[in-house]
């Protein structure tokens, strides 16, 4: 009896290359090989919780370990994807990354896998999506056709994907004393004393143009008055800045003045009519 020739999908490429097929083989063969190696040298939780208090003391780690964004008129915060890799990297036998499955020019949109596993618990997360090849901007969506802005959409996109998919596979316990020790480094400021931590965070915004006044507008008190929590937040708010998460603008809005205040108070007023 003659079988049904299949019919190729139109999504899937009509023919593989040689190298696409070499590469194949060679990631099943490096799964295998992490399966065994996790098996023959299983984590050292011991070990891997104090490599992470460790790294958690570092200011450079501190002051990327979380992130800032405004959605719907408020803050979000939490744990950024910088802090994820090192807890990931720390943890052990944990494999995680991000593929552009396929991409759709016609459509202008990329379909993405974010995941993570530990291969030594065989505990996996992933998780597909689809990221379309737009940027907002105060103008409406644009549409992306560079090669370059597109890729950077899809990483930035993933990134996010990623972190939660390693947060899903680690610990809780383990992602929340990272997370405390990372405040606390914060908070620390590596040691300088507190007035000087200041005048660094008052320092450092004037170079992207936020003023000392509308800082202190924002956090509702004088310089003089700022806390460790204060500058710590404002360590997160900066980076949050520079990653492009906020804008200064948003975090920091400039005080509005009053016609009074343009004019001296000195507003031109009617002139009254005499009485005769």
């Amino acid at each position: 009896m003659n079988q049904p020739v299949p019919v190729p999908s139109s999504n899937a490429p009509a023919r593989i290359g040689q190298g696409t097929a070499v590469e194949q083989s060679r990631a099943a063969a490096e799964v295998q090989a992490a399966v065994v190696v996790a098996q023959q040298c299983p984590r050292n939780i011991q070990a891997a919780v104090a490599e992470m208090r460790e790294s958690c003391r570092q200011q450079g780690l501190a002051e990327r370990a979380f992130f800032r964004y405004s959605r719907g008129g408020q803050n979000i915060t939490g744990a950024s994807v910088h802090l994820a890799r090192e807890l990931a990297r720390v943890w052990g036998n944990v494999q995680y990354g991000l593929v552009e499955m396929r991409r759709d020019d016609d459509y202008g949109q990329s379909e993405m896998q974010a995941f993570a596993w530990d291969v030594q618990t065989n505990s996996r997360n992933s998780s597909t999506f689809i990221v379309p090849h737009r940027r907002d901007t105060k103008n409406g969506p644009k549409q992306l056709t560079d090669m370059r802005d597109i890729y950077e959409t899809n990483a930035n996109n993933g990134a996010r994907r990623v972190r939660e998919a390693i947060f899903a596979i680690l610990p809780p316990w383990f992602v929340e004393e990272a997370k405390d020790l990372c405040n606390a480094t914060l908070r620390d400021g590596g040691g300088k004393p507190l007035a000087q931590r200041v005048a660094d965070a008052i320092k450092t915004f004037e170079g992207i143009g936020v003023t000392a006044d509308r800082i202190e507008a924002r956090l509702d008190r004088p310089s003089a008055k700022w806390t460790e929590h204060d500058v710590a937040q404002l360590i997160v708010i900066f980076k949050s800045i520079q990653r492009g998460e906020v804008t200064a603008e948003d975090e920091f809005p400039a005080a509005r003045v009053s016609t009074d205040e343009l004019t001296g108070g000195k507003a031109d007023k009617p002139a009254a009519t005499p009485v005769a």
